[in-house]
């Protein structure tokens, strides 16, 4: 199937070649950084994650996020997911690849990475995580590719990989959870330093997520005649709006817990970040975005009568990915910074070079999905498929269904 990704329309083909130039400016820049050392970053020996890491943590919500569909469609035969079920899966191997480059461009040296596989430390919660993130995405490549394989030809997946499927919605909670472990299990960190921290990662990414996916559909179905499906997206945004409810709701737990108990350590970063600490207030701007466009997008989702407005929903979905990043992204990573445990503070400002580096990891990331992509909408092309809205969902009795039934 390699070969439908070798012929396209010459926007295709200009869209690839302006992201590779993009991706080709961040490599050189992190030759750069290769020489200099992260010095070049803005980061310090008090603030020693910065941008590359926020970048990971919010993506790897994003790749966890691929579960919302295959769960509903795999284990409750909900058919109205058919159709975008192999986009969410791509979309999670492009996430989780750039989850590893960010990684990568962090360590300062790349053969850093060979210690962690020659020398390895099981009681590391890093080496958990780089080995959920890689078998999660080698999951839904070798799961996306057979089943759209299988499609393609028009017959019935192996009956051995439903248990692949199973394995993947199982390890799509752990991506998330092991690496929100990296934060909870930090001692003098107040501010990541809750039992509540995967819990708030699950939620976030189950919102940010499919928020992200459906925006890109929307997309495709501009530029292309891919239809997803209006039961699909309805449901979608529903699943969406919960989450973000959810994901808000434990916010405010932290809140509470914060300063109803009064503990200066739990109080300093959240006082930091949304008003301001020792005159030091950079990041209060944007946290209060966070807050205004998390209010409007819930504002817009929770009716449905306006959430089912697909003029309304990419609005709304934009802004919940802009709360969700503002907050899941820089506003995690410096909170949990600021103060240090000596009780001082250190503000944390990417630099040009670490924001062309990320800009290139991303133009890597679209890469790899515009072209898993190209290949499932062209086999859907052939299929004649394309165009077609998915059935309606009915409910089924148990010996009715079928595996086959999951893929066409």
């Amino acid at each position: 199937m390699l070969e439908k990704a070798l012929k396209g329309s010459p926007g295709y083909w200009i869209w690839l070649f302006v992201l590779a130039g993009i991706a080709s400016v961040g490599m050189l820049v992190y030759v750069v950084q290769l020489n200099m050392g992260l010095k070049l970053t803005g980061m310090s020996r008090d603030v020693s994650w910065g941008f590359y890491i926020a970048q990971l943590t919010y993506l790897v919500g994003v790749a966890a996020s691929a579960v919302m569909l295959v769960l509903p469609a795999y284990f409750h035969h909900y058919k109205a997911f058919k159709k975008i079920i192999i986009l969410g899966e791509f979309l999670a191997i492009a996430s989780v690849a750039m989850c590893i480059l960010f990684v990568v461009v962090d360590l300062g040296q790349p053969q850093r990475l060979f210690n962690v596989v020659l020398h390895p430390t099981p009681n590391s919660v890093l080496f958990w995580d780089m080995v959920v993130l890689n078998v999660y995405m080698y999951l839904n490549l070798f799961i996306g590719w057979v089943s759209l394989e299988c499609e393609r030809n028009r017959v019935d997946p192996p009956s051995w990989l439903k248990y692949f499927i199973w394995l993947s919605i199982i390890w799509a909670f752990s991506i998330h959870t092991v690496t929100a472990f990296l934060y909870a299990g930090l001692p003098g960190r107040h501010y990541w330093l809750t039992a509540i921290m995967a819990a708030r990662f699950l939620a976030s990414a189950f919102a940010s997520g499919p928020a992200i996916l459906l925006l890109l559909v929307f997309l495709l179905q501009k530029l292309t005649k891919f239809r997803a499906g209006t039961e699909a997206i309805m449901s979608v945004a529903k699943i969406i709006t919960y989450a973000m409810c959810v994901n808000i709701f434990f916010y405010l737990l932290e809140i509470f817990t914060s300063f109803y108990s009064s503990i200066p350590g739990h109080k300093s970063p959240i006082i930091y970040l949304f008003r301001g600490l020792d005159g030091y207030n950079q990041w209060v701007p944007f946290m209060w975005v966070a807050v205004v466009t998390a209010a409007i997008s819930l504002i817009l989702l929770i009716p449905a009568r306006i959430r089912d407005n697909h003029k309304v929903l990419p609005w709304a979905l934009a802004l919940l990915v802009i709360a969700t990043y503002i907050d899941k992204g820089i506003g995690l990573i410096v909170g949990g910074f600021t103060p240090t445990p000596f009780e001082t503070v250190t503000e944390y400002v990417p630099t040009i070079p670490e924001l062309t580096i990320t800009v290139g990891i991303y133009a890597i990331g679209a890469i790899i999905l515009t072209i898993l992509w190209k290949i499932a909408i062209e086999v859907k092309r052939d299929l004649g498929t394309l165009d077609k809205e998915p059935p309606k969902f009915k409910k089924l009795y148990v010996e009715d269904l079928q595996y086959s039934e999951d893929y066409h």
